[in-house]
């Protein structure tokens, strides 16, 4: 394949900088042992650092650029000591959240062998769910551009809450697909919208619309959840969770919840999709207490990279991205599942920089069997 595609890359603050590192030596190691060419990296200033020293959260043409590329690729962004005026951090991924209309929020959740469990249940080491969370909307629709709350002096706050029709369109039919996709995968393609239908208006016409797009795909099963018993269930059993879609801040905190049952944060892969681009990026903080120690988990970095290969893969209908993409997941699998990947996050010996190489390592040695046949390649990454 000679195909390059451009990949904007934002390494932010803190440990998103190290993590960014680590995820791109394996996006692109994964790449070459597939025999697909090499992205072109262009990277971007933006973050809380960013400002303190200029003024702007982004350089002055990064937002343009971010959305001329194939893909935006986010380490981390923020630091606490570094507010504006009003108390809130720094955040330029909202506003090109915003400004690219990258709707669904996608939020994988995955038990892994051999990280530590929160639930004695033994069923819950077959968690395996993903939470979409619409990503321009609902509560964070004022947080998205720096000034829409309305502020009243001291006394008082008022932030939006917004659902509209046209986004609430493409989330639900997104969330479809994807339930549709997983049950083509053996998954059981289950649905469930989770909202509070029945005290805000705004979430009420949001279930109304997942409930006019339903007849569209008769073959997904569906279900409705309210937010508080849904974030019941996801303690109670969330091995019989398969598909969620819901409102900004439900996902947020649901997202969150839901990576805490499977190991932690250093484990929350995300990918923010639009109509013509996506963003990746781990979903975790910019940790600047353990910046520059060599104790970050790389992984949801990394696992963000697969979900940005296998988008970019059946977008531009490039197989050998896809491909990639499953080979990264599969690695990190097997390496659970040998004990060869024990991140300092999960109390093990191994830091950023030993997660990544012994990936890299990984990679190596399921690389023959992928250039030896593509028969034989395609076997071993789906497996």
């Amino acid at each position: 394949m000679t195909t390059r595609l451009t990949i904007a890359l934002i390494k932010g603050d803190g440990i998103g900088i190290e993590v960014a590192d680590s995820a791109v030596r394996i996006v692109n190691a994964s790449l070459s042992a597939v025999g697909a060419s090499l992205p072109i990296y262009d990277e971007i200033q933006a973050g809380a650092a960013y400002f303190r020293q200029t003024g702007a959260d982004i350089e002055p043409d990064g937002e343009a650029r971010a959305g001329e590329a194939d893909a935006i690729f986010l380490g981390a962004v923020g630091l606490p000591s570094v507010r504006h005026a009003d108390g809130t951090e720094i955040s330029p991924h909202l506003r090109l959240r915003d400004r690219y209309g990258l709707y669904a929020g996608i939020r994988p959740v995955k038990a892994y062998p051999n990280i530590p469990r929160r639930l004695a249940d033994p069923r819950a080491a077959g968690i395996d769910m993903v939470i979409l969370r619409e990503s321009t909307e609902g509560l964070f629709y004022s947080a998205a551009v720096h000034g829409r709350s309305k502020i009243v002096g001291d006394e008082a706050v008022y932030d939006t809450l917004r659902i509209s029709r046209a986004v609430s369109e493409k989330l639900h039919r997104f969330a479809f697909r994807l339930a549709r996709k997983r049950k083509a995968r053996g998954r059981p393609g289950k649905l469930t919208c989770v909202d509070k239908a029945n005290v805000f208006a705004s979430l009420a016409f949001f279930r109304r619309i997942f409930d006019e797009i339903r007849p569209e795909f008769p073959d997904i099963e569906i279900a409705h959840a309210y937010v508080d018993a849904q974030a019941l269930d996801l303690v109670r059993k969330p091995w019989d969770v398969d598909v969620l879609v819901t409102e900004n801040m439900f996902g947020d905190i649901l997202s969150d919840l839901a990576g805490g049952l499977v190991g932690g944060m250093g484990m929350a892969a995300c990918g923010e999709i639009g109509d013509e681009i996506g963003l990746f990026q781990p979903a975790h903080g910019s940790a600047p207490d353990i910046m520059g120690r060599d104790k970050a988990n790389p992984l949801a970095a990394i696992l963000s990279g697969a979900l940005m290969l296998d988008y970019l893969g059946e977008k531009l209908a490039l197989p050998e991205y896809s491909a990639a993409a499953a080979l990264i997941e599969t690695a990190v699998a097997r390496g659970f599942l040998a004990n060869r990947l024990r991140p300092v996050e999960f109390g093990g010996d191994m830091g950023t920089k030993a997660v990544t190489c012994e990936l890299l390592a990984l990679i190596e040695a399921l690389s023959p069997h992928i250039r030896a046949g593509r028969g034989e390649g395609a076997d071993t990454v789906a497996s």
